[in-house]
């Protein structure tokens, strides 16, 4: 009796390591599909539409640039406070929405995952791929802003480590999908714990150098909250990179890469292990 081949064959997972890659390629454009409804859905049916993508990072930088340089007093030498805090908050917003992205996969997606078989983990693939949209039109607005300050006169140049900097955004959408999974992972058994993560994230933001710059946390003997921080040494490499403010170092960007690299696994590791079970329990 010949054996029928089947073209798919779907068997429970017994490998935590067991990624499937070559599964997800071949559901690539369920990936696409789902890279466009994020891109395009979100700001369906609002008066501004995309627009907010623009909005969303000007209004930050303008309120940071009023709040803590002008009324705070916090100076940063020889770069225009709003250039700076913009260098920031655009590399902050790619790093913050996949990580809040990421950690309602299960939540968000339940119905969907209990109805349809496609490899789980192209959902937060989707929301890393669709959030580097917006993170090149954020960037492209910092962009034109730079080069309206250079038109005025500010002595400003990108470092020549800027070669680098595709590395850095890959490393932040490694460490944002690295502990989104795994807080998506703890949020099926704990729905609490998702509004948490809004209130975690802001408090993060204020010891990453978004908008202060490394030396007041040294002029306060309290460098230990971002030293150890690797989004606070992304940030600082980022804003070193595109406007030459801020630090780099080869053993920081080592540090940042293998604490990425990590997360990244072991949210992988929970992923695999919850997605098996996760619909009896969500």
């Amino acid at each position: 009796m010949n054996k029928e081949k089947w073209l798919f064959e779907i068997t429970p997972k017994n490998n935590l390591f067991d990624l499937n890659l070559k599964e997800v390629w071949q559901y690539r454009d369920l990936l696409v599909l789902f890279v466009k409804r994020d891109v395009v859905t979100l700001y369906k049916q609002t008066v501004l539409g995309p627009l907010w993508y623009l909005i969303q990072p000007l209004l930050t930088s303008v309120i940071y640039t009023v709040i803590f340089n002008n009324v705070a007093g916090i100076e940063t030498p020889g770069m225009p406070s709003f250039l700076f805090n913009l260098a920031g908050v655009t590399s902050w917003n790619y790093f913050k929405e996949c990580l809040t992205g990421t950690a309602d996969t299960f939540k968000k997606n339940q119905n969907i995952f209990g109805k349809v078989y496609f490899p789980r983990i192209i959902m937060p693939l989707s929301v890393v791929v669709s959030n580097l949209v917006k993170f090149g039109i954020q960037l492209l607005i910092f962009i034109c802003f730079y080069i309206y300050y250079v038109s005025t006169g500010w002595i400003i140049a990108p470092n020549k480590f800027i070669i680098l900097l595709p590395l850095l955004i890959l490393l932040m959408a490694f460490f944002g999908l690295g502990l989104g999974m795994i807080i998506s992972s703890m949020v099926t058994k704990y729905r609490d714990l998702s509004f948490l993560v809004t209130f975690g994230v802001s408090l993060l933001m204020y010891i990453s150098l978004v908008n202060l710059p490394y030396s007041k946390f040294e002029e306060k003997g309290v460098t230990y909250l971002v030293d150890y921080n690797p989004m606070a040494h992304l940030i600082e490499m980022s804003r070193f990179m595109l406007i030459g403010q801020g630090n780099f170092t080869i053993d920081n960007l080592i540090y940042v890469t293998c604490f990425s690299i990590v997360v990244l696994v072991i949210g992988i590791l929970i992923f695999n292990k919850t997605e098996k079970s996760f619909i009896d329990t969500i």
